[in-house]
C-alpha cells in the first residue's frame, strides 16, 4: 500500500507549510496541486520550506506560479501536461487554471482548447489525476454559487475514471469531495489530505 499525501493553495502561508511538511514524514508520496505563492512572488520561499520533503514530492503549477518558475525552484517533479510511476502508482498532473481567470497578465491560465490537447496524453490506467483547476459541476463554486470548474478536465476524467483527482483553485469548495463516475474528485485545500493507494 501506498500512503499519499495531498495539498494545494498554501499561498506562502507558512503556518499550513510546516503542518504538512510535518505530516510528510508519514507520506510515500507528497502531492502538491498548485498555488504555492502569491501573484507570481514568494515562490523561492515557499519552495525552501517544502524542500525537506523534495524527495517524495511530485508538483503541479498552479496559476500562481509558472511550471518553469515551479522546476526552477525544486528539484521534485513538476507534472504539466505529463505523467510519472512512482512504487506503482500512475499520476497525471495539469496545472494552471482552466478556463482563463479575469485576475489579469499575473495569472497563469489556459484555455478549455489548450487543456484539452495537453489532457489527451492522459490515458488508462492512471490512478491520480492532478489539476489544479477542479473538473466542471464539481467542488468547484464560487460563495456566489457560480460553477467556475473547466470543462476539459472533466472530460478527461469521464474518458479515463482515474481513482482519484485532486484539484484545488476554488478556495470556496475547500476540503469538499465529489464523484465523477467512479473517479473519486477532492478539492484539497491548504491542509494534509490522506490516501491510501
Amino acid at each position: 500500500m501506498t500512503r499519499v499525501l495531498a495539498f494545494s493553495d498554501v499561498h506562502l502561508a507558512r503556518t499550513r507549510i510546516a503542518q504538512i511538511v510535518d505530516a510528510a514524514e508519514d507520506a510515500d508520496i507528497v502531492i502538491g496541486a498548485g498555488d504555492f505563492c502569491n501573484m507570481r512572488r514568494g515562490l523561492d520561499e515557499a519552495m525552501d520550506l517544502l524542500r525537506q520533503i523534495e524527495a517524495k514530492a511530485i508538483y503541479v503549477p498552479g496559476n500562481a506560479e509558472s511550471a518553469d518558475e515551479l522546476r526552477a525552484e525544486t528539484t521534485a517533479p513538476v507534472l504539466h501536461g505529463d505523467a510519472i510511476e512512482i512504487d506503482g502508482v500512475r499520476i497525471f498532473g495539469i496545472g494552471y487554471a482552466i478556463p482563463e481567470t479575469p485576475f489579469g497578465g499575473w495569472s497563469c491560465d489556459l484555455s478549455e482548447d489548450r487543456a484539452a490537447e495537453m489532457l489527451a496524453a492522459c490515458t488508462a490506467p492512471t490512478d491520480i489525476l492532478i489539476s489544479h483547476s477542479p473538473p466542471k459541476g464539481v467542488v468547484d463554486r464560487n460563495s456566489g454559487g457560480l460553477s467556475l470548474g473547466s470543462t476539459s478536465v472533466r472530460a478527461a476524467i469521464e474518458r479515463v475514471q482515474p481513482k482519484l483527482c485532486f484539484c484545488g483553485h476554488i478556495h470556496d469548495c475547500w476540503g469538499q469531495v465529489g464523484t465523477i463516475g467512479s473517479t473519486q474528485v477532492h478539492n484539497l485545500g491548504p491542509t494534509a489530505n490522506w490516501f491510501d493507494l
